[in-house]
């Protein structure tokens, strides 16, 4: 037989199958390489060796690279791993190590030397892909193994023809440049992002530009703007000014353009790399951050359904809640207020092990920059910091790594906020410090209410107050009613506090417990007053326990003035009394929704949003977001409100809203059908919105209304107003749509302009035709249950797309189907 040649020597007996296939010029998703898809030129020479490179793979196991023996009599059987027994299993794993690094070693070679023959390209890259992909999902060894890998694509010049291909692809003439080429580029640069790699593409010639140049020019192309997401949230955690050049190069307006998209894979990668930018840029970075709307577009992220999306977001905006002079454009955005409904139905060691992501656990690098989160002054920062230790810890103690905690200097934050009498952020804590060896101090719970004297007592300890006045009160057997309406005066006449530094620190603490307290255990504040203090502002509910002991509640608020909060409910700060009763003005008097006689409201909010929570949560925030940021004020229910119980607040805040966007999404009318006792939240808001007067704006995704004669009479209407078909890769299309019909300056094809004339109350005749609405030739009025607008008449001038039917049929109606 010839003998072989010395490349052909390198070449590995290697078979690769990747997880996905993740170049659409593949149809099967295994890439076997033999000689004649890599040497072409040498495949004649030994077609014995060729058919043993066929036969004979190397895999990865979760526990070691395990050689694979297959002939055809015993076809995929698995052999013994040791072809020794007396061979230590270290020597074996190190033998099949080489192998693979030697197959890496060829394919760069090979991918080096394949210039013209694209085909070569793109099955080389899926090999590298494929090889790196499979040693990072391996539980216990994968993280060495990737290193080394990626080590040696970095050494051995992969990463420079990789960042070439992206940057001939970017200045190529040709006006179609491969997107194929492009996407395995960027697939296997987003995978090999280790540390080393990190350090090497942020400091090549033009590499961060060439990176957010290629997602700038396919953020329309979902594959591609994944992988270069993946590169792009790497990068974001190499280093402070890396993150500055990202912003300058246009870095995040990539992510946040990303965060239109309702694919999972994506928002993750969109929800990591704002979460790394929060953690890694310095405070003009998330001044930058607060400036591009980061905020707001983090609120459509923690809707996913998929936790870890809403994981990654909510660190994001953690870090930026964190940072006291943006705390108010934070908490504007709601993102914030979602985080501990997330985290109380969530157990960090099960959650460390549901997802890929957190299997091996983060860098020290990145652990440091989390552990200021502890000291923050936002309980959410704070429990979501906690619960990520405590994730942390589990997942070290697993591989044996516990010492790193030790030098995060992190002990000592978790144990003083273990004894913090925020529920959430001590229960993670001692969590945490449990896995850690350590014993939690006693922690105190929120509600306050079934507090002991002892309790009381230990609080005062825990804050550091004279051990003198801990024993007066003791003493005098204090409760927690009697701690929560305690007096400057008492504590200096009764328990002997003389210095004024003393009383205030007192005061300090216990308006910090004021403002976390719970009071479910007891009905001495009314749950209405407490929410609408919250609603101005969390250092508010200090005043809602006074205010309700001085009789105070939600059906008088409208009717207290100045002297009644400075005397009777003992609020001194006159800044925080003026505030009060500006919102007070702005509190419509609440109604049942079920009666039509509803007195006049000021309609002071533009837009209420109204969504079924199964399936319509996304859309729903999107729409937020797109509305808030063209400068319309905004609600959204967020909360899960109890059973049986209509919040007055919700049906106060549709009377206050001049519009009411209904999405439909599919089967969200169902639980209407029948409902004839207004027992369903979407048919309670409906009915609240029809006798309200508002102005209802039907935004349809994928929805088929039920025939007319099944929904109640109080709402059946609702099917003959003008809507909105949503249409998800022409968002600005249709959100300018949308946006028209709210100012009630709606343009057809034609160029008429018509308002909208929404029903006044149940029962009412239908809107009228809107002059030069185009209908579709098979329309029907009669038996058509939505009187569709077109929804997207300037699609032409955004979108190079063909639109000849569309425009043919003169719109969508709601017998059509929407245009893919």
């Amino acid at each position: 037989m010839e003998p072989t040649s010395p490349l052909v020597q390198d070449t590995p007996k290697y078979f690769i199958q990747s997880r996905v296939s993740r170049c659409t010029s593949l149809e099967s998703p295994q890439v076997s390489l033999s000689k004649a898809d890599i040497l072409p030129s040498f495949a004649e020479k030994d077609s014995e060796e060729q058919s043993d490179l066929q036969s004979n793979p190397i895999i990865f196991t979760t526990e070691k690279i395990l050689p694979i023996r297959s002939h055809k009599k015993h076809h995929n059987q698995i052999s013994t791993p040791l072809q020794n027994k007396n061979q230590p299993a270290s020597d074996t794993l190190k033998s099949d190590l080489d192998k693979a690094e030697s197959a890496l070693k060829t394919y760069i070679r090979l991918l080096t030397i394949a210039t013209s023959n694209r085909e070569d390209k793109i099955k080389l890259l899926t090999a590298i892909l494929s090889s790196i992909e499979r040693a990072w999902s391996l539980p216990s060894v994968g993280r060495d193994l990737a290193y080394k890998l990626c080590d040696v694509l970095r050494t051995d010049g992969g990463i420079d023809v990789i960042l070439n291909q992206l940057s001939e692809i970017r200045h190529s003439k040709d006006k179609h440049p491969d997107r194929d080429l492009l996407l395995g580029s960027a697939n296997v640069l987003s995978q090999s992002m280790t540390v080393p790699n990190r350090e090497y593409v942020a400091n090549c010639l033009n590499g961060l530009d060439t990176i957010v140049a290629a997602a700038d020019y396919f953020k329309d192309d979902k594959d591609v703007t994944k992988a270069a997401l993946g590169i792009l949230e790497c990068l974001f955690k190499h280093t402070g000014t890396t993150c500055k050049r990202l912003l300058q190069s246009g870095g995040l307006d990539s992510v946040l353009y990303a965060c239109r998209y309702f694919d999972a894979s994506v928002l993750r990668h969109c929800a990591v790399s704002l979460a790394n930018l929060a953690l890694y840029g310095d405070g003009d970075c998330q001044q930058f951050m607060i400036t591009r709307n980061a905020p707001e577009w983090l609120f459509p992220l923690a809707f996913s359904e998929d936790d870890g999306v809403k994981y990654y977001a909510f660190l994001a905006i953690a870090a930026l809640g964190a940072n006291k002079s943006l705390e108010q454009a934070v908490t504007k955005s709601g993102t914030l207020h979602l985080i501990e409904p997330f985290l109380r139905n969530r157990d960090p060691v099960e959650f460390g092990t549901s997802d890929r992501a957190h299997m091996h656990g983060h860098s020290i690098d990145w652990l440091a920059r989390l552990v200021p989160l502890l000291n923050s002054k936002r309980v959410e920062v704070q429990s979501l910091a906690a619960f990520h230790f405590a994730m942390e810890a589990a997942i070290r103690d697993r591989q044996g790594k516990l010492e790193i905690f030790k030098e995060l200097n992190v002990v000592e934050p978790l144990k003083q906020l273990s004894r913090s009498s925020f529920r959430l952020a001590s229960k993670f804590s001692s969590k945490a410090l449990e896995i850690l060896g350590e014993i939690p101090p006693n922690s105190l719970y929120p509600q306050v209410m079934l507090w002991t004297t002892d309790d009381i007592c230990h609080w005062m300890i825990q804050n550091e107050i004279g051990d003198e006045i801990v024993q007066g009160f003791r003493e005098d057997k204090v409760d927690a009613d009697l701690l929560l309406q305690i007096t400057d005066d008492e504590l200096r006449q009764d328990f002997k506090m003389e210095r004024a530094i003393d009383r205030r620190r007192f005061f300090r603490e216990l308006n910090k417990l004021k403002q976390i307290a719970t009071y479910e255990s007891c009905d001495a504040v009314s749950p209405g007053l407490d929410d609408f203090l919250k609603g101005i502002g969390q250092e508010f509910r200090q005043y809602s326990y006074q205010m309700s002991k001085t009789g105070v509640d939600m059906s008088i608020i409208k009717t207290i003035n100045d002297e009644h909060l400075a005397l009777d409910c003992g609020i001194a700060n006159g800044i925080h009394r003026m505030k009060i009763l500006e919102a007070a003005k702005k509190v419509s008097t609440a109604v049942s929704p079920y009666v039509s006689d509803y007195k006049s409201f000021d309609k002071n909010l533009d837009v209420f949003i109204s969504y079924r929570r199964s399936n319509g949560s996304q859309l729903a925030s999107l729409l937020k977001v797109h509305l808030q940021l063209r400068g319309f004020s905004v609600f959204l229910d967020i909360e899960k409100l109890a059973a049986g119980k209509f919040d007055e607040g919700l049906v106060a805040s549709i009377q206050s809203s001049k519009n009411f966007i209904l999405v439909l999404t599919p089967n969200a009318l169902d639980r209407c059908i029948g409902d004839t006792e207004c027992k369903d939240w979407i048919h309670k808001e409906v009915v609240s919105a029809l006798n309200g007067n508002c102005n209802i704006i039907p935004v349809i995704d994928d929805f088929q209304f039920p025939p007319n004669d099944s929904l109640p009479d109080d709402m059946k209407h609702i099917s003959h107003f003008n809507g909105i078909r949503w249409i998800h890769d022409y968002q600005d299309a249709c959100v300018d749509k949308l946006e028209q019909f709210i100012t009630g300056n709606v343009t057809s094809k034609r160029g008429s302009n018509y308002s909208r004339n929404p029903l006044s109350k149940a029962g009412s005749a239908c809107s009228p035709t809107p002059e030069g609405v185009n209908f579709h030739p098979n329309f029907d009025m009669a038996t058509s249950p939505l009187l569709m607008t077109d929804s997207i008449d300037s699609l032409s001038e955004r979108k190079d797309v063909e639109m000849k039917e569309f425009q043919d049929d003169g719109g969508c109606s709601a017998t059509e189907s929407s245009i893919d």
